[in-house]
């Protein structure tokens, strides 16, 4: 009966001691844990600030602050794994099987992330640019590991994973600096072309967001002959900030101008001939 209770006493006591140890290296995980994502937010903080002061690329930082703390969080958890008591070896494996499954589990994202790379290394665009994608018309706001947020005219934010970006057309309309804001408009048949082009001409020198220089100044030509009408083609270059501007304001001003002139809309003409 005495060795019955003395080998009980002896196996309680032993259970006591190694939860009483696991329960100290789970406690000092924990405390790891807490304390060590704590010191990577202000380190995330410190980065960030070190970037605006240091003028990093816009386009690389959203980048660079995701790549730089997944990078703290995994080092953060192979410290815990050696705390706890995980062998290195055994934790490594688990690892691998874990990234493997996740992989497996997120192969779009993955793709998400290769294209997010591609876009940062060939550089289609950047971060201010004014861009065509996907049918999203804007300027681009970031671009991060899986995503690029663009916001449009209307004050939407189009948010495109990477990888339908590098899939389709990209048009970059601020690669070059200004854009060409191409105008028609039409006179009828019979009408001065010459005085309709100088009026039309005379609004586009007067007016302050259209470019004025060299080979960007603005010019009007004869671009069609329609069934009813002569159709005119005003070719002002503006500014890709001011771009809207011209396009709805300066055409404004071609139309009114036209009609101060006595130039009247065009109409369907037929010609009836009378026969005996």
């Amino acid at each position: 009966m005495n060795t019955l209770t003395e080998s009980l006493s002896n196996f309680y006591s032993s259970i006591s001691s190694g939860l009483g140890d696991f329960g100290l290296q789970l406690i000092g995980a924990i405390a790891a844990l807490i304390i060590g994502l704590w010191i990577i937010r202000i380190i995330m903080k410190g980065i960030s600030k070190i970037f605006d002061r240091k003028t990093i690329d816009a386009t690389l930082q959203p980048f660079l602050l995701t790549t730089i703390g997944f990078v703290l969080k995994l080092l953060l958890i192979i410290s815990i794994a050696g705390i706890v008591g995980l062998p290195m070896a055994s934790f490594a494996a688990l690892l691998a099987g874990v990234g493997v499954a996740i992989g497996a589990a997120f192969n779009g994202s993955l793709g998400h992330i290769a294209s997010g790379i591609m876009l940062l290394i060939f550089r289609p665009f950047k971060v201010g640019d004014l861009i065509k994608t996907n049918g999203a018309f804007g300027f681009v706001k970031e671009i991060s590991v899986f995503v690029t947020v663009i916001e449009t005219f209307q004050n939407e934010t189009e948010i495109i994973p990477n990888s339908a970006i590098t899939a389709n057309k990209i048009t970059n309309l601020t690669k070059v600096g200004n854009l060409r804001v191409d105008m028609p408009f039409a006179i009828r048949y019979g009408s001065d072309i010459a005085k309709a082009k100088q009026i039309v001409l005379d609004v586009l020198k007067n007016d302050t967001n259209v470019i004025q220089d060299g080979s960007l100044a603005p010019r009007v030509a004869v671009n069609n002959l329609g069934t009813n009408s002569v159709e005119l083609l005003a070719l002002p270059y503006a500014k890709c900030e001011n771009y809207w501007d011209v396009y709805w304001d300066t055409r404004q001003k071609i139309v009114e101008a036209l009609g101060n002139a006595n130039y009247e809309a065009p109409l369907p003409q037929r010609v009836v001939t009378m026969t005996k």
